[in-house]
């Protein structure tokens, strides 16, 4: 019996009827009114990567002016976590949406950003927009994907989830309390909540990639998701976010953060993406996975202190910014039905995201000298997201220009 081919899916979205792949495709929904969220939120986030997170950077170099909270490790801390990597979640997480509340969620976004780094004395009032922000974001995602979840392990994805948005508000309310452990505390426990996120979602969407790719060349891969793996991963991630938040905890910490690095590597090994041949998009996407093993790896073998701050870097700036730039560029180049294998943006901003993620880590050895090093991984980082926001409005383009075309073609054989 002929084992039956793989299909590349994401998750939350699998066995979509095809009416349904078709309004993906155009950004819509069922309703004329209804608007898929990745419009609004991935060009906005890509912006916000390339300009807002490296303007921090040189402002706490005292190379820029800038807000005295944008520059301070803490609003570096928060825009990374809250302000990018929570807006790509929701483009990508979100469903569908009636065009008006898609833009209110859209603008609770973005108002939270430019009254934090725009308004002296704003911060209650940005914080108190990024709450309602989160607590809106849980409740339109993490329902539906309950509902859609029938098995027990692929509730993993809403519940991490829920707890990002829950942790978002708590960082919040640690940022008022103005105390240095309390935030720092949180931040990691954040970081760790993407560590997980992106072990079942990243890992998924490679698997399945990799498992696609080799049907096309006549293999199985039998190791797909590896669920026994992937729980002992998450449950060892969970135990590290525990210990994150409680005091003199370090070395349980470390040893959940090592085991789980060492996990996700063997997880990855035995997707034989080296196997994979002429798909340099998939190589692009798996390198995130790489960065976050070796992340986890990294939190595991540091004590704290910068060599640690080095570690962290690893799963956000490797791990965070490769996955979320490829899954952004991915999606987009799908909906647009460009051939994902013959792009270069992706491949040159996956490249400068690496180089930026090996800059940072080498600034913790670099001590006082470490402003060059920080410098040019702002940089890369900073072109690397511009060029990604380039091509997702190219893509944002084509999609538009199809959909007139239809539209056209619709009435000119409804006039006849």
């Amino acid at each position: 019996m002929s084992n039956p081919a793989p299909q590349s899916t994401t998750p939350g979205n699998a066995a979509r009827p095809a009416s349904a792949t078709l309004r993906a495709a155009t950004g819509r929904s069922a309703g004329a009114a209804s608007v898929s969220p990745q419009t609004l939120f991935f060009p906005a986030a890509a912006l916000h990567a390339a300009l807002l997170l490296p303007w921090s950077v040189l402002a706490m170099l005292h190379l820029l002016p800038a807000p005295a909270l944008l520059a301070s490790p803490l609003g570096h801390a928060h825009e990374m976590l809250l302000g990018f990597a929570l807006g790509v979640v929701a483009g990508y997480q979100l469903p569908p949406l009636p065009r008006a509340r898609a833009r209110l969620l859209f603008g609770l976004w973005l108002a939270a950003r430019l009254v934090f780094i725009a308004i002296p004395g704003g911060l209650l009032l940005a914080l108190a927009l990024e709450a309602v922000f989160a607590v809106a974001l849980a409740l339109h995602m993490t329902p539906r994907l309950f509902r859609a979840a029938k098995k027990l392990r692929n509730q993993v994805l809403p519940t991490v989830l829920a707890a990002l948005c829950v942790a978002a508000v708590v960082f919040d309310a640690a940022m008022l309390a103005l105390t240095g452990t309390a935030w720092s505390a949180v931040a990691s426990a954040i970081v760790l909540l993407l560590a997980a996120l992106m072990t079942f979602m990243g890992g998924r969407l490679v698997a399945a990639e990799a498992a696609g790719q080799l049907y096309k060349q006549g293999e199985v891969l039998s190791p797909r998701v590896q669920p026994r793996i992937e729980a002992a991963v998450l449950l060892l991630l969970a135990a590290a976010l525990v210990f994150a938040v409680l005091p003199q905890q370090d070395l349980p910490l470390r040893a959940s953060c090592l085991l789980a690095g060492v996990l996700s590597l063997v997880r990855m090994l035995r997707w034989r993406l080296w196997a994979c041949h002429g798909r340099p998009d998939l190589m692009a996407l798996a390198s995130g996975y790489a960065w976050l093993a070796l992340g986890l790896l990294g939190m595991g073998l540091t004590p704290p202190g910068a060599a640690r701050a080095a570690a962290l870097h690893l799963v956000t700036i490797g791990a965070l910014g490769t996955l979320t730039l490829n899954v952004m560029l991915n999606t987009m180049l799908l909906k647009a039905k460009q051939v994902r294998e013959e792009q270069r943006i992706p491949l040159l901003a996956t490249g400068l995201v690496a180089v930026a993620a090996v800059l940072r880590a080498a600034s913790a050895c670099a001590g006082a000298d470490s402003a060059p090093w920080l410098v040019l991984a702002a940089a890369c980082w900073s072109i690397a997201f511009a060029a990604a926001f380039v091509l997702i409005r190219r893509c944002q383009r084509i999609i538009a220009t199809r959909a007139r075309e239809a539209s056209a073609k619709t009435q000119a054989g409804a006039a006849r």
